[in-house]
């Protein structure tokens, strides 16, 4: 519960979530072509990341994105929204700054969490939007059965701070369910058959490390596989196939007496057109043509008709300055 290891793509949904906020939405277009920093331009090493097993689209949806847990998807949402405002939303979900820094890579999950972190920061997700620490001790008894400790968690709602939209929150839970029934998690709708279960696969680099991070509004779990030592799982270990099985025989247990929670209405603010969701204040409007994010798409104009990411282009730049800052070697990874 307090390793440190990288997440790999189980940490993209924050990624995404951050940029509901600066008003991409699911349906909004972007460019899954791949691309090179060369080492004059980092400063460092060359960066080529690529999507898992080379296979690139010339565009997705955000949603078909994360279903397929493409990186180039995922740098060009943080690309497109900004390093330093991800860097900073990421503190909302209890993740550390310093492990989190504002460059290009934590869009891939270059940082590093604890497996009682993400827990907990899923947990956002899972109980509408909600920080609530999590805890690892329920009670303690004594031989004749006495309590002599009880935890006393914080409840969402109660005590708890609301630290992202409710509209956010709704929105990455409908994602993530797809995900985990049509995307890189569909054995748990396999293996289920129920709606509630929303999640995301994970694996790092040379398949050090294998994620999978799941919930329904009730229960929350996540699981890790690797080793003490960094070093590999084996050629083609992933976050499906090595983290999601274990995951699949707990949760067998924790939700056999749990009924499929019914899928709230979305709540105020939050409008369905054609099929996806919409921020009241983002209506469809016109698209912008910057660091693939195509014209036309559905990507969206803030309010008084100024784009968010007309600028991305122009600061290219910054964010590359920003890897230069960045000392060690910008790693690849692979998406789950």
């Amino acid at each position: 519960t307090q390793a440190w290891r990288q997440p790999g793509s189980a940490f993209k949904p924050f990624i995404y979530a951050a940029s509901l906020e600066k008003g991409l939405t699911p349906a909004t277009q972007i460019s899954d072509e791949p691309f090179v920093l060369t080492a004059e331009q980092t400063g460092s090493k060359p960066w080529s990341p690529k999507n898992y097993g080379n296979a690139y689209e010339p565009m997705l949806t955000m949603r078909q994105g994360l279903y397929k847990s493409r990186n180039m998807v995922s740098i060009r949402i943080m690309q497109a929204v900004g390093p330093q405002y991800v860097q900073e939303y990421l503190t909302r979900f209890g993740f550390d700054r310093e492990r989190q820094p504002a460059v290009l890579p934590v869009a891939l999950g270059a940082g590093s969490v604890t497996p009682l972190q993400l827990a907990g920061a899923y947990a956002v997700f899972a109980n509408g939007g909600y920080r609530v620490p999590p805890y690892i001790i329920d009670r303690v008894t004594d031989s004749t059965g006495k309590v002599i400790m009880q935890s006393q968690p914080v409840v969402a709602g109660d005590a708890a701070a609301r630290v992202i939209d409710a509209r956010t929150a709704y929105v990455m839970n409908d994602m993530l369910r797809g995900v985990a029934t049509s995307g890189t998690g569909a054995r748990v709708h396999r293996e289920f058959k129920r709606g509630d279960i929303g999640g995301k696969t994970g694996t790092t680099n040379d398949s050090h490390d294998a994620w999978f991070g799941g919930y329904t509004p009730e229960k929350v779990g996540v699981v890790w596989m690797g080793f003490d030592q960094p070093r590999s799982l084996g050629s083609g270990e992933t976050g499906g196939g090595a983290a999601l099985p274990i995951w699949m025989n707990y949760m067998r247990f924790a939700l056999k007496d749990i009924p499929v929670a019914e899928v709230p209405p979305p709540p105020s603010g939050l409008n369905r057109i054609q099929g996806d969701f919409y921020f009241a204040e983002y209506p469809p409007g016109q698209a912008v043509a910057r660091v693939g994010l195509p014209s036309p798409s559905d990507a969206l104009l803030g309010p008084g008709g100024n784009s968010f990411v007309d600028s991305v282009s122009d600061g290219i730049g910054d964010l590359l300055n920003q890897l230069r800052n960045n000392n060690t070697a910008q790693p690849e990874y692979i998406p789950f």
